[in-house]
């Protein structure tokens, strides 16, 4: 039997034609789109997946992307709201565009914070805090839903630090790109006392159902 970890990032909160802007914890905005979530929820039927207890940070853009993949599951589930996988505090960076940001700290900052997960001047992300939170939900899933399947919607600064459960993450962000994409869906699992280790990662559920 196998302990199942599935990891979503949420849905698209900005339409084509709006330039985006790096949107943090502090911020609340509302998805654009159903589409994300609702493919999330066909991905995990697909992979006859169906998530035993989903959690999600509470915020619309989170809350909401759950709660399509719920439905369109069928389940008779209440989505639980779970602050420790909010967004992180971009700081002075908080809803400035990309152009913005790059131009305050600069591309090789951006380049390190998507390839080895390392924060940028001024952005109020606490690492140990984020590893120490995935590596506490592991152990609680690995507990109390042993041999189920746990889904969590989080946003991308906060699900690229999941892969801390794997016992390295170095090696992961070598072979990985950290940077997971909106509706995009990671999947850990762990086999009786075995390590945690990850079987998908951002894998985006549209381009695995037209196939």
């Amino acid at each position: 039997m196998v302990t199942r970890l599935i990891i979503a990032r949420h849905g698209n909160t900005f339409t084509k034609e709006q330039t985006p802007t790096r949107v943090g914890g502090r911020t609340d905005l509302p998805l654009v789109e159903t589409e994300r979530g609702t493919n999330i929820g066909k991905y995990l039927k697909l992979k006859n997946w169906l998530p035993d207890a989903v959690f999600a940070a509470p915020l619309k853009r989170t809350m909401d992307t759950a709660k399509l993949a719920v439905a369109e599951m069928k389940l008779p589930l209440e989505v639980m709201e779970e602050d420790s996988f909010r967004e992180v505090d971009y700081g002075p960076d908080e809803n400035k565009t990309e152009d913005e940001v790059i131009a305050r700290i600069g591309e090789e900052a951006i380049k390190l914070w998507n390839e080895k997960a390392i924060v940028p001047s001024g952005w109020l992300v606490n690492v140990e805090d984020l590893i120490q939170t995935w590596q506490r939900w592991a152990d609680k899933i690995a507990k109390e839903y042993k041999d189920k399947n746990v889904l969590i919607v989080s946003s991308n600064g906060v699900i690229r630090f999941a892969p801390y459960i794997t016992g390295d993450f170095a090696a992961f962000a070598k072979e990985h790109d950290i940077k997971v994409g909106t509706g995009c869906v990671c999947v850990f699992e762990k086999e009786g006392n075995n390590p945690w280790k990850c079987i998908e990662w951002n894998v985006k559920p549209a381009k695995e159902l037209a196939k």
